[in-house]
């Protein structure tokens, strides 16, 4: 249902999402609110951001989990772009972190699945008109050394993974099951905001290098 009256142009939208599910009810939901004009839909980040280069458009409401280029590959590559659409992004990840990298990355908005669609379509309005929307964030930890985040083991196994050693021989060190191993990897990937051991062993390399 329409929300009353126009109050001025529509807000230009592009969405993005894995799930053509999700865009097909994005797409109904946004038809029939007539704040909004979308102006063209995406299945993935890649798609995203052609439809950025080509189109002019005010708010992007994208996912966080996308195939070729996911939500935090989207926001890097946008920041610094100028007259880069204000990005929302539109997650069912229960991760709690989430909404603080969006934050970090520069995104003006969060929303999670769980939410009534409405909320969605608020935030958008929301971050159309300047305003940043997201759930609390402890703004204190948006700049913290995430190595400083790991617990001694963690940092522990980071050396060794560094230092070339493998799951078997880390689980062997420690007495632990390679599956023990492994969920502490994820824990480190997670805190370091990396996807594999390559990116996690040259994030450590490049924090111990001096600068300057």
């Amino acid at each position: 249902m329409a929300q009353g009256g126009k109050r001025g142009a529509a807000i230009d939208l592009v969405v993005a999402d894995k799930n053509p599910l999700v865009l097909s009810g994005l797409k109904q939901i946004i038809a029939e609110d007539d704040r909004f004009k979308l102006v063209a839909l995406a299945t993935d980040g890649e798609r995203f951001l052609e439809a950025v280069a080509r189109l002019s458009f005010s708010v992007g409401i994208i996912g966080w989990a996308m195939p070729y280029c996911d939500g935090h590959a989207v926001l890097e590559r946008l920041r610094g772009t100028e007259k880069a659409p204000r990005i929302v992004v539109y997650t069912g990840s229960a991760d709690p972190s989430v909404p603080r990298k969006v934050m970090a990355l520069g995104g003006a908005g969060f929303c999670a699945k769980s939410n009534p669609p409405e909320a969605l379509l608020e935030t958008a309005v929301s971050v159309a008109s300047g305003r940043m929307v997201f759930p609390f964030v402890d703004v204190r930890t948006l700049n913290q050394d995430p190595l400083k985040m790991l617990t001694g083991k963690e940092s522990e196994l980071l050396e060794a993974m560094a230092g070339g050693a493998t799951n078997a021989e880390l689980a062997e060190t420690l007495g632990v099951s390679v599956n023990t191993i492994k969920f502490h990897l994820r824990n480190i990937y997670e805190k370091l905001d990396v996807r594999n051991r390559s990116q996690a062993i040259a994030y450590h390399l490049s924090a111990r290098s001096p600068r300057g």
